[in-house]
């Protein structure tokens, strides 16, 4: 374990507080974070946590060591959506006894969740150590890890649940600091009912754990009939199932927190007895879309894979790294107002960094330590950028020398940030596109813009030259590379 480790410092949703990380066991820390739900493409606010805990994944590794962490994101493939599609496509089948009622969700969920996987790849993130899938954590396993079925009996038997009105509920009066996470009480969830109460529930707060399925609907059956989980009891299971009853950090989206983060937590502690599910609670911040809230009525709802391959956002494709850049030069736990200038500032700045990191040959053996004691503040990566133009900086002022320390440290450091560092590509439609736009500012008489896009360029090692055409007079512009 890396002494730096000692200085690794989290903010805690649960406390409200920034706090030094002690691990239960340094030998194992555990982190579970939030996975897709795999209905459809991944839109670009999934890929904001799955950046900032591969940030966080990276970080542990390299304090404690690669085989001391354990990072489990799910896939949540329960969901009414999932099974009504199941049962569209594949009735026939599952009637038959042709086809299980898993092998079918399986199908349906299949397509989007291995672009799932291609999208957060070229968004530069590791593969977590496990991705379970909800559908093989409903039923007892034979492995004995922990299952849905279960937790609910657990729920039961220590009078937390109740059955009523056809389901399995989790009462929330039997929890005496019910809403510790999201700070809300009982009293305020009963006065700010959005919808009528269901009849059958003891509390307007109570929620679903198990509820059933009609004949044809998919289902599972149950010492409570034939039916289906609740969203939050699946990760409550699939956390327990690989990292323990309580383990160190559980992170997911600001929009998580409740109902449920606060659910999970509920029927965890509840479920093992225990005071905590996990030590730390981390959230991301919300991401608009140029000013505004995404959503498909706005028409600014774009999905990673719309970004990666299509020119649907600011009439061109986007490069993962430079998504990846982009959702990490706002802290994590800010908003992020998600923008076509946002992504062509990452661009540029990426393109600068690589550069000056390809005049060293290989990458540094450690990672500069002002940039893992940048993290290590609360993953703070606008800060560790910082050192990352410095190091730039001080690269292209050493120039192509072998012994470049500063080009070597950040060659390292990209690395370990998840970018790749081979040798810088010349991306010359970007380039293009620059020239262009400083071509208009000229027209425009707009020097000072023009004068930007330009020093921009040569310090990403593009030199302009100006000229005129010999045939029309019109200005042209030429390009050069200088290291």
């Amino acid at each position: 374990m890396s002494d730096a480790s000692k200085g690794l410092s989290l903010y805690n949703t649960l406390t409200r507080t920034k706090e030094p990380f002690v691990p239960i066991d340094p030998q194992n820390v555990r982190m579970y974070v939030c996975g897709p739900t795999v209905y459809d493409f991944a839109h670009i606010g999934n890929a904001r946590p799955a950046i900032v805990f591969d940030v966080l994944f990276r970080l542990l590794r390299q304090l404690y060591g690669e085989k001391h962490v354990t990072y489990v994101r799910n896939i949540t493939d329960v969901d009414d959506k999932i099974n009504a599609r199941a049962l569209r496509d594949f009735g026939g089948e599952i009637a038959a006894g042709k086809l299980s009622l898993n092998d079918a969700i399986r199908k349906v969920t299949e397509k989007t969740a291995d672009q799932y996987h291609k999208d957060v790849a070229a968004l530069g993130c590791l593969e977590p150590t496990y991705e379970p899938r909800a559908t093989e954590f409903v039923a007892p396993r034979a492995d004995g890890k922990a299952d849905m079925l279960s937790l609910i009996r657990q729920l039961i038997e220590r009078g937390h649940a109740y059955v009523a009105g056809g389901e399995v509920l989790f009462d929330t009066a039997s929890m005496p600091d019910y809403g510790e996470l999201s700070k809300r009480n009982l009293d305020e969830q009963q006065a700010g009912a959005r919808i009528a109460v269901d009849e059958h529930k003891k509390n307007p707060g109570d929620f679903v754990l198990w509820k059933l399925s009609s004949p044809e609907e998919p289902g599972w059956e149950s010492p409570w009939g034939r039916g289906r989980p609740g969203w939050h009891i699946e990760c409550s299971a699939m956390s327990a199932a690989y990292l323990g009853e309580v383990f160190d950090i559980h992170g997911g989206g600001l929009d998580l927190i409740f109902p449920h983060h606060e659910n999970e937590i509920a029927q965890s502690r509840c479920a093992h007895g225990t005071k905590v599910m996990a030590n730390v609670w981390m959230h991301n911040g919300f991401l608009q879309v140029e000013g505004q809230k995404m959503s498909k009525s706005l028409g600014n709802f774009y999905s990673i894979h719309e970004l990666l391959e299509t020119e649907t956002f600011g009439g061109r494709k986007w490069p993962g790294e430079v998504l990846r850049l982009a959702m990490l030069m706002t802290h994590y736990r800010e908003p992020i107002d998600f923008s076509v200038r946002k992504l062509e500032e990452a661009e540029n700045t990426l393109r600068k960094w690589k550069r000056a990191a390809d005049l060293a040959p290989e990458a540094a053996k450690d990672l500069p330590v002002e940039v893992v004691e940048a993290l290590s503040d609360d993953v703070a990566t606008y800060t560790a950028f910082q050192r990352l133009t410095q190091l730039a900086g001080e690269a292209v002022d050493a120039g192509g020398d072998a012994g470049n320390g500063a080009a070597a440290s950040l060659k390292a450091a990209l690395a370990f940030l998840g970018f790749d560092v081979g040798a810088a590509k010349v991306d010359e439609d970007a380039i293009g596109r620059a020239i262009a736009k400083r071509l208009e500012f000229i027209a425009a008489k707009n020097w000072s813009e023009g004068d930007r896009i330009r020093d921009e360029l040569l310090a990403q090692g593009v030199q302009l030259k100006d000229g005129k055409d010999p045939v029309t007079g019109e200005r042209v512009t030429t390009w050069e590379i200088k290291r």
